[in-house]
This record gives C-alpha cells, structure tokens and sequence, in this order.
C-alpha cells in the first residue's frame, strides 16, 4: 500500500499508538489501514450416500476437484455465501446448512467456513467456475486431485464423522501446509 484511501496521502508501515502490529498508516491524515484475512464460505453438498464435488476450470488449482466454495461477498452471512458459490459453481440449491469446519490458513490470510448440507435434488450441472460437477460414494474420491488440503479435511472429518454417526464442528486452528505447484 502507498497511498491512503481515505485521503490519497502517502502511507507508513509502523505499529500504531496501543498496537502490537505493523500497520499502513497514512501520514497525513492519521487513518489506520487494517488488512485481515479473507473468508472462504462453502458446502459440503450431500446427496444420499454421495457428497457433490466440482472439477476446477479456473486457477487455482486448474483441473483438479473441490467442493463448491468462494470468497464470501460484502452484505451477506456465510451461511449464504457457501449456498451462492454453489449456484455458481455447480447450479445446486442446498437445504439444512450447518457450519462444519472452520479452518484457519495464516500462510495465506484465509478462514475457510464450510457448511455440511443437502442438496435439494440431484439437478446440478457445471458453473461457469467448473468443468464437471459430480456425486461421488466415499471410495469413489479422486483424493490424489483434489484442489485444497481444507477440502481433503474436511472430506475425512465428514466420512469419519459418518461412520461414528454423530457430527459436530470441527473447528481446525492449525496450519495446513501450502500445496505443490
């Protein structure tokens, strides 16, 4: 950041009086730059015995699979956001949605928030966001191809969970590490 958006003065990196963070502060007229992570809302479609993943047709991660998720947008709750990325991305309406994992990636300045769910019906297809949507039975997984360690995750929190026939937050504070190239 070099210049200020509230006043277009230029900006300082330095810790704020009563801050313990380096942050951009503009110069002129005192404004605080605060940057925080990003959150990543998505679902967790299941349809039966079968969830719902989406083959990438963008990067990241170009061509490999993930379950519907996206930036959240401004005005609306995550809950929304995770039943709007999959319209977007699979064209599927979901019901019953309930947060799942939260987890943290600092690396990247990510909060990924996925909600366990239902699909509506099994009329889905791809999104402009994807090459193929598909239901896929546990053993089924391509788990060699998926996009995102959070999504590998969640998967197993989700089969696991299945199997011990309770399902609960799983709420994973760690660091995930970055993916190969």
């Amino acid at each position: 950041m070099n210049y200020c958006s509230d006043c277009g003065a230029t900006v300082s990196l330095k810790i704020p009086e009563h801050d313990d963070r380096l942050r951009f502060v503009c110069d002129a007229c005192g404004v605080i730059h605060y940057q925080n992570p990003k959150i990543v809302a998505g679902a967790l479609p299941v349809w039966g015995e079968q969830v719902l993943l989406c083959r990438r047709a963008i990067a990241p991660r170009y061509g490999l699979w993930t379950l519907p998720a996206g930036f959240m947008e401004n005005g609306e709750t995550t809950d929304q956001a995770a039943a709007r990325e999959a319209r977007e991305e699979a064209n599927a309406s979901l019901r019953d949605l309930r947060l799942y994992t939260v987890i943290s990636i600092p690396h990247i300045n990510q909060v990924y928030m996925l909600y366990r769910c239902e699909l509506v019906s099994d009329d889905f297809s791809p999104g402009v966001e994807s090459l193929e949507t598909r239901l896929f039975h546990e053993h089924e997984i391509p788990w060699g191809e998926l996009a995102f360690p959070s999504v590998r995750k969640t998967l197993e929190c989700f089969f696991s969970d299945r199997k011990l026939g309770a399902f609960s937050v799983h709420n994973l504070g760690f660091v995930i590490p970055k993916p190969a190239a």
